[in-house]
């Protein structure tokens, strides 16, 4: 919300306490907006003595102990940003940049390609630079030097490129002259496109919740500066604290760490702020990698903050420091990407593996009869459950039999065709079909039944975090030789490495793995 208490007075940077002339003064310039009754209260220091009397105002004085100041409490988001949560910058930042690059193409179509190929190699860049991450400090004079410098590196490859193909001078200086026609309109997009993002983010027209994860004096300060100025795009919505403290009058605490899930749900919190340098890093890390607190957006005041951030240029609220600390669940683009690339994996694979797929079907048939096919219940993404399809290498006993029969790598019921297609993981094949549907993932960790997704929960602290993502037809565990009998315990740790630090090339890397294990017969 905006700020419409301050006086003449006030304050002239984020951060800094606000002294105010007036009437009815506030310390340190602060509102309390209560929710949903629409009063606005204004508490402060007792009032100058003046000559007239004053404007009676309602006020909520709050006693504390050497601070003297109002408390910061949470207030209700508005109307419009709860129908526009969903919304990111980059939905905006990325089409105008796009649309810039390609514009001389409205003028002239004599350069076409050398124009595509400079507008997808300068968005590539923008993206590997950081100019699409999200930023709670907004400005383009921030965002200048790295954008001139990657117009200036795409322009130079692609002018390379066309030099070399067309000897003709009138040639390359056109095409150059479209270039920079495109470099100045990116420029100019964006700087439209950051003042618009400012101006929804001051009328709040886009907010996304968030709390604050330390009830010190930092997280107090970032508690006052989100309210005070909306601009940062984030709506207070409480604060937890790791110690046992109660809370003071200035941050009265929504609850403690172990209260964060049900915060999490109850404020349909967006972002979590980890404002308090004594925080212990291991109860925080069990805390945010429950399921629903992993999915928040997680920002950090840092330690040191001398330190300056090596990827991309540095953000701040206020005059505190702040880091975007890397997603560790796959949403938003992420999550298109690497589901884009699992279609288009198992499309190819089944097409091209077809003939595979029919000799093993024909295979399993002579081995075992009917029933080629083998379902089984596992466990995907976010615990939900979904049917497994396989080649049949042996018929259970019964269900209970095939839900919590650990292994049968060594069972006499498996017949030779049955070994051979599991130690070559030919009996996966089918999977790819679960692929498509959306059950699973190319690369991930691999899916587990009912009974010991409930048995090495309780057992080790991390194996539930596995389940933040799609579950995989192979993974990072399985390339490491950690199948059949093995530690469950480094089965979790390689999963959850592989989440945390995803990357398209990792799942090639795991992929490529995978088929080397394949052809050496390393299945169990």
């Amino acid at each position: 919300m905006r700020d419409r208490g301050h006086s003449r007075g006030g304050p002239l940077v984020p951060g800094q306490p606000a002294t105010s002339h007036s009437s009815t003064p506030s310390v340190g310039g602060e509102e309390i907006d209560l929710p949903g009754d629409g009063a606005r209260l204004h508490g402060g220091a007792p009032p100058v003595p003046q000559t007239r009397a004053p404007v009676v105002r309602a006020q909520a004085k709050v006693a504390t102990p050497g601070l003297g100041t109002t408390a910061v409490l949470p207030y209700a988001r508005s109307r419009t940003s709860s129908r526009t949560r969903w919304l990111r910058a980059w939905m905006m930042i990325a089409p105008v940049d796009a649309i810039a690059l390609v514009a001389p193409l409205l003028l002239t179509q004599s350069y076409w390609r050398g124009t595509m190929a400079n507008a997808a190699l300068t968005v590539a860049l923008f993206a590997a630079g950081g100019l699409y991450r999200p930023r709670r400090h907004v400005s383009i004079l921030d965002e200048l030097p790295s954008l001139c410098g990657r117009l200036l590196a795409a322009a130079s490859v692609v002018a390379i490129i066309a030099a070399e193909r067309h000897a003709s001078v009138a040639y390359v200086g056109g095409f150059m002259r479209g270039v920079a026609l495109s470099a100045l309109l990116v420029i100019l997009g964006r700087a439209a496109s950051r003042s618009f993002t400012v101006l929804s983010r001051k009328r709040r027209w886009a907010e996304h919740n968030a709390l604050v994860v330390g009830g010190g004096p930092i997280g107090l300060e970032i508690a006052r500066l989100l309210r005070r100025y909306p601009q940062y795009g984030l709506r207070y919505a409480g604060c937890v604290d790791v110690a046992s403290r109660q809370g003071n009058g200035a941050l009265p605490l929504s609850g403690s760490m172990s209260d964060l899930e049900h915060l999490v749900r109850l404020t349909e919190c967006e972002v979590l702020i980890i404002a308090d340098p004594d925080c212990d890093e291991t109860t925080l890390m069990e805390t945010l990698l429950q399921p629903r607190s992993s999915r928040c957006d997680l920002w950090a005041v840092p330690r040191l903050w001398g330190s300056r951030s090596h990827s991309g240029y540095p953000d701040h609220i206020g005059a505190f420091p702040i880091v975007k600390i890397g997603d560790i669940t796959l949403t938003g683009p992420r999550w298109a990407i690497k589901r884009a690339s699992d279609m288009l994996f198992a499309g190819v694979a089944l097409l091209l593996l077809s003939p595979v797929l029919l000799l093993c079907a024909l295979a399993t048939f002579i081995d075992g009869g009917k029933g080629i096919f083998f379902y089984q219940e596992r466990i995907g993404r976010y615990g939900k459950p979904f049917n497994v399809i396989k080649f049949r290498s042996m018929r259970p006993v019964n269900e209970q039999e095939s839900q919590t029969n650990w292994s049968i790598a060594h069972d006499n019921r498996v017949g030779p065709i049955g070994r051979f297609m599991r130690r070559t993981s030919l009996d996966e094949l089918p999977q790819l079909w679960n692929i498509l549907r959306g059950d699973m993932s190319v690369v991930g960790p691999r899916p587990e039944r009912p009974y010991f997704v409930e048995k090495f929960s309780a057992e080790y602290p991390n194996y539930a975090a596995r389940h933040r993502v799609p579950v995989g037809l192979t993974g990072l565990a399985q390339v490491s030789g950690l199948r059949g009998d093995t530690p469950i315990s480094d089965r979790a740790r390689f999963d959850n490495y592989y989440i945390e630090n995803w990357s398209l090339w990792l799942d090639v890397k795991v992929v490529l793995r995978t088929v080397s294990e394949v052809f050496r017969a390393g299945g169990r």
